[in-house]
């Protein structure tokens, strides 16, 4: 049984991705320092899984961890996860993330090519393309100058991957570029679980209906979109951790000295007021909601071209924006104020 080396792994996106690749037949092990996430995950995964997945506590960018973790398990890929996300906390203290997310990344190609080891699919994000000139993107869009150190550092860890390959490093790799993922596993064992408060919307959401929040505040209203509010492109969690399976296993057929770049996202925008209403139709709560000032640097509105993901791939979303809504309200309800 092959197994994948998750980083980060414990987290929102890592957690979906690990039952995916159990019930394709590959064995995932975990990192996680658990600064982002739960140990309480670790049995819920066994519960969804009905097995014990490997779990290493500590940082990915440890070099004494990856040792140990390399020293005990036949790591055959990678699927590097783990990076501080907060895009406000980056701005702050940028040397924060760029040494961990940048860091960490460093330390695991070195160690890739110390162990022979070929694959790689990195956590990306639409955060590169800045605001796009024309919509939707596509993977050939240019790339703009980060609207935050977080941003930069997704953009910095493509060029080193884009780098390496052309060293002739021995590497295959994809970089999944994705945009909002949203929702939670039908189970409602696992989902997003952010600690203190929320950066997106939907925890933001489901915690306001919950009472956990007294009011949701929607950042501008006078944009030049149909509704005013800004416009995503929101996937729901299983599909996208779907599309990292997809991403390992095409790695495998590749040629040595590989890279590509896919977008993951479903093609459609929606306003902020469209995941509102989405939410209140299917779980039949009112928000409580105001528009607020606008945000400061907060693009307007993108959303994917997922033509080449859907081609080369074979993979398509298969749940929309209310599945993903249910399944969001469905995970609050199950965790309560937790």
């Amino acid at each position: 049984m092959k197994k994948i080396l998750i980083t980060g792994g414990a987290g929102y996106i890592g957690s979906h991705t690990a039952v995916e690749l159990v019930k394709a037949g590959l064995q995932p092990v975990i990192i996680d320092d658990l600064s982002n996430s739960n140990r309480q995950v670790l049995q819920r995964l066994k519960e969804l899984t009905g097995q014990d997945i490997p779990f290493f506590e500590g940082d990915c960018g440890d070099e004494g961890l990856l040792k140990q973790v390399f020293g005990l398990h036949r790591i055959s890929g990678i699927i590097h996860f783990a990076a501080y996300k907060a895009v406000g906390e980056s701005t702050e203290n940028p040397l924060k993330y760029y040494q961990n997310n940048v860091g960490s990344l460093m330390t695991i190609l070195s160690f890739m090519k110390e162990k022979g080891i070929k694959d790689l699919v990195f956590s990306s994000s639409c955060t590169v393309y800045g605001q796009p000139d024309v919509l939707p993107v596509t993977e050939s869009t240019p790339r703009k100058d980060a609207e935050s150190p977080y941003g930069n550092t997704k953009k910095m860890c493509e060029d080193i991957l884009v780098d390496m390959v052309k060293s002739q490093a021995g590497l295959r790799v994809i970089s999944l570029r994705y945009f909002n993922p949203v929702g939670a596993h039908p189970s409602s064992r696992i989902g997003e679980l952010p600690l203190g408060t929320p950066n997106n919307l939907v925890p933001f959401v489901t915690q306001t209906a919950a009472g956990i929040r007294k009011k949701l505040t929607v950042f501008g209203g006078d944009y030049d979109t149909p509704d005013g509010t800004c416009i995503r492109d929101y996937i729901h969690v299983v599909d996208l951790a779907d599309a990292h399976l997809r991403a390992i296993e095409y790695l495998g057929e590749q040629k040595m000295n590989f890279y590509d770049v896919f977008n993951v996202g479903t093609g459609n925008g929606n306003s902020v007021l469209e995941v509102i209403q989405s939410f209140e139709k299917v779980s039949g709560q009112k928000l409580n909601y105001e528009i607020g000032p606008r945000r400061p640097g907060d693009v307007i509105q993108v959303w994917a071209d997922t033509q080449k993901i859907n081609k080369v791939l074979g993979w398509y979303p298969k749940l929309s924006l209310d599945e993903s809504m249910r399944d969001s309200w469905n995970w609050q309800l199950a965790i309560g104020d937790k």
